[in-house]
């Protein structure tokens, strides 16, 4: 492409992520150009355009890549329908970024990937490790803050799937496809944290996992503790995760502690902090850490196709992560069709 050219953008599905993915590409506005949406939904579709103006709209991804020329598409779909769509744009020989999960599962992602014969490039939206605390965060252990790391641990904590007098569940109302989902917590939520940690600390093993279910509202598990090590040293990294937790706010919120020779470097909601050798303290505002992770991860896909950085997410990055995220499921054994409520 030329330099000044702005590349047309086809949006793959319009439902709840989307409303996040399009302000981000609003603000690249210079670089790039929403041109087409497609979902099967209309009413979602619409939704959509009454708050964003996009010009044409489909209800077949097929007719949107066959009609449109596009040179990227952004895929915002359900996990389960990655694969498909991921191969039909490929086909196009387009560029493509793709909401996390790359595939229902390690071997399914390993296939696609296998499969795509390097046709266009293709990024995993995994915007966790874009966040803004999480990037001064790492600039803080690549400044040496912590020193050498000696215990990390990560908690997480919701009461999102207690249910209200009524018999609501906050969670399930905010989420409502997390009743079928059959891999809830460590695939949708967990898998996160996973790629932020990599990103943070370096690659990891599995050691452990538990994982269980607190309700007959949802299929799979809510419940998770899980013990990593790091590769390079053995350092252990403790996760522990529970969306059904009494006392604890409706949303989670992240709080890591990375101790070291030097200092503990603390994110505890939205507040980083560093003690020992230097004390810092820094917060940051809620509602533009969220949606600010949407704006950093279009921006470095414009960045990484316009060859100014390297793609962080790329595939053979993100399937690491997948790979973790298959070892907790095997390692715990879970099944709560074997280990009902």
């Amino acid at each position: 492409m030329m330099g000044t050219e702005r590349r047309r953008i086809g949006i793959v599905g319009a439902g709840w992520v989307s409303a996040y993915h399009l302000p981000a590409w609003m603000r690249q506005s210079e670089r790039a150009e929403v041109v087409a949406i497609a979902d099967p939904s209309r009413s979602a579709i619409e939704a959509r355009l009454a708050a964003f103006d996009i010009a044409r709209i489909y209800t077949s991804v097929q007719a949107m890549l066959d009609a449109e020329p596009l040179d990227a598409v952004d895929i915002c779909a359900p996990r389960e329908f990655h694969v498909e769509l991921v191969r039909l744009a490929a086909a196009k020989d387009l560029d493509i970024i793709c909401q996390k999960p790359l595939a229902p599962s390690y071997d399914e992602a390993v296939d696609l990937l296998a499969s795509l014969s390097g046709r266009g490039r293709l990024m995993i939206h995994e915007n966790w490790r874009f966040r803004a605390y999480y990037r001064r965060l790492k600039a803080w252990l690549d400044e040496g803050l912590a020193g050498e790391i000696r215990q990390v641990q990560f908690e997480f904590l919701s009461s999102g799937m207690i249910a209200d007098a009524e018999g609501r569940r906050p969670a399930l109302i905010r989420q409502p496809f997390f009743r079928t989902q059959e891999r809830l917590l460590v695939m949708e939520v967990m898998i996160h944290h996973l790629d932020t940690l990599r990103y943070l600390l370096g690659e990891m093993q599995v050691v452990s996992a538990r994982l269980e279910r607190s309700n007959r509202d949802i299929v799979a598990e809510d419940v998770a503790s899980v013990v990593l090590r790091r590769t390079s040293d053995g350092v252990l990294v403790t996760i522990n995760a529970n969306l059904a937790a009494h006392g604890a706010p409706p949303t989670p919120r992240d709080h890591l502690r990375i101790f070291g020779a030097r200092g503990t470097l603390e994110l505890n909601g939205n507040l980083l902090s560093a003690e020992g050798a230097q004390q810092r303290r820094e917060s940051f505002d809620p509602d533009e850490i969220y949606q600010g992770a949407y704006d950093a991860t279009i921006a470095h896909f414009l960045d990484s196709l316009d060859g100014k950085v390297a793609m962080e997410t790329s595939p053979g990055d993100n399937i690491k992560t997948l790979a973790l995220v298959e070892d907790i499921y095997r390692l715990s054994r879970f099944d709560p069709e074997r280990d009902p409520l």
